[in-house]
C-alpha cells in the first residue's frame, strides 16, 4: 500500500481508503458483523489505514450501526489508522424503501451531541477527521467551522472537513478553521466536481472520492439482468443501473476493458488509478464487503497512468455518450 496527504493538513492516509457505508446501509440487509469484523482486520493488515463512517449509515431499527461496528472492529488497531466519520443529516421517513430525502441539522447542540454520540459509539477518545456531511442553508459556514476550531482545542477531533460543499461555503469555511479535505462524488461518470480542484490545489485541501466505481458499476460485475432489493438496496433505483443503460454504456466498458488491458489491471483497478492520478491529494474510497475486492482495490496502486494517459481518458469521457449516474438522494434543512 502507498500513502498519501490530504492537502496540507498532515493528515496521512493509505492512498486508497475503505469506505464502509454499504456493510450496513444502502446496499442490501446489513452484512453479517462478525464477518464485516474479519474483514475489517484483514484490510488493516493488508495496509488500509483509512476507514470512513458516518453518524447516519444503518438501518430504520438501529441508525447508527456503521459506526457501532467499526468502534467493535477497529479498537484493537485504534493507533495503527485513521477513521473518520460525519454529522449533519438525518433521513425522511427512513422506514420507507429506496433512497430517503437527507434532512441536514448542522446547529452547534446538535454538533456537539453527535460528536459525544459518535465518539461513544467508535469507542475512542478523538476522531481524526470529522466532516460536516451536508451544507446546511440555516446555518452558516463560519459557525459550523467555529465549532469544529473549538473541539479541534478540546482534542475531540483532529481534523475537520465538509461533504459536497460550493466554492463559496468551503472558502468561507476555510478561513475561519482550515479545512483538511472534502468528501465528494467522483468516478469516470461523475466529473462535475472536479471544477473544484483548482481551489483545492490553492487552499491545500484535499479530496476524499466516495462512490469512485459508480456505486459498482464500473467494475463490470452487473448486467442488465441484475436484481437490487428495492426496499434495501439503493441501486434498485439508480440511473446507471437501469437495463436500457448498460447498452448505452458500452462504449465506457470497452474503453475500461482496453485500459485494463494495457496495464494488465482489472476495470476497477484502471478507474481508480485514473481519479488517483488527476492530483497526489485524491483518495478514493471504494466499499466492499469482500476480501478479493480488498485486494483488487490496493493493486490500484500500482498503476501508474501519465498526465497525457488521463489527458486523453477525459477527452474520451468529454465525448462519450453514456448513461445517467446517480448523483445523490434530494437534500432540505430539518427547519423546511
Amino acid at each position: 500500500m502507498y500513502y498519501r496527504n490530504l492537502g496540507l493538513s498532515g493528515l496521512r492516509v493509505s492512498a486508497v481508503g475503505l469506505g464502509c457505508m454499504g456493510m450496513s446501509h444502502a446496499y442490501g440487509a446489513p452484512a453479517d458483523k462478525h464477518e464485516m469484523t474479519g474483514l475489517l482486520a484483514d484490510a488493516v493488515e493488508m495496509g488500509y489505514t483509512f476507514f470512513d463512517t458516518a453518524e447516519s449509515y444503518g438501518t430504520a431499527q438501529n441508525p447508527h450501526d456503521n459506526e457501532v461496528l467499526l468502534g467493535k472492529a477497529l479498537k484493537p488497531f485504534r493507533d495503527r489508522i485513521v477513521i473518520a466519520t460525519k454529522f449533519g443529516i438525518s433521513f425522511e421517513n427512513p422506514e420507507a424503501p429506496g433512497t430517503h430525502t437527507v434532512l441536514t441539522d448542522s446547529r452547534p447542540e446538535v454538533i456537539r451531541r453527535s460528536v459525544e454520540g459518535s465518539l461513544r459509539r467508535l469507542q475512542t477518545d478523538h476522531i481524526d477527521l470529522y466532516y460536516q456531511h451536508r451544507m446546511d442553508s440555516r446555518v452558516e459556514p463560519e459557525v459550523v467551522a467555529s465549532v469544529m476550531a473549538e473541539l479541534i482545542k478540546e482534542g475531540k477531533i483532529l481534523h475537520w472537513g465538509i461533504s459536497e460543499p460550493s466554492e463559496e461555503y468551503l472558502r468561507r469555511a476555510h478561513r475561519v478553521c482550515p479545512v483538511a479535505a472534502i468528501q465528494n462524488r467522483l468516478s469516470m461518470m461523475a466529473r462535475w466536481h472536479e471544477s473544484l480542484f483548482p481551489t483545492l490545489d490553492e487552499l491545500g485541501i484535499g479530496f476524499v472520492a466516495f462512490s469512485p466505481l459508480a456505486n459498482g458499476l464500473l467494475t463490470e460485475c452487473y448486467s442488465a439482468g441484475s436484481h437490487f432489493d428495492a426496499a434495501t438496496d439503493y441501486r434498485a433505483s439508480m440511473p446507471q443501473f437501469r437495463q436500457e443503460s448498460f447498452e448505452r454504456n458500452r462504449a465506457l466498458f470497452a474503453l475500461l476493458d482496453r485500459l485494463a488491458e494495457e496495464n494488465h489491471a482489472t476495470p476497477s483497478q484502471v478507474a481508480l488509478a485514473w481519479m488517483m492520478g488527476k492530483r497526489p491529494w485524491i483518495v478514493p474510497i471504494p466499499g466492499t464487503r469482500k476480501l478479493s475486492r480488498l485486494k483488487e482495490n490496493i493493486g490500484a496502486t500500482d498503476i501508474q497512468l501519465s498526465i497525457e494517459e488521463i489527458r486523453k481518458i477525459d477527452e474520451l469521457l468529454d465525448n462519450m455518450d453514456m448513461s445517467d449516474v446517480f448523483g445523490g438522494s434530494p437534500v432540505k434543512s430539518s427547519g423546511n
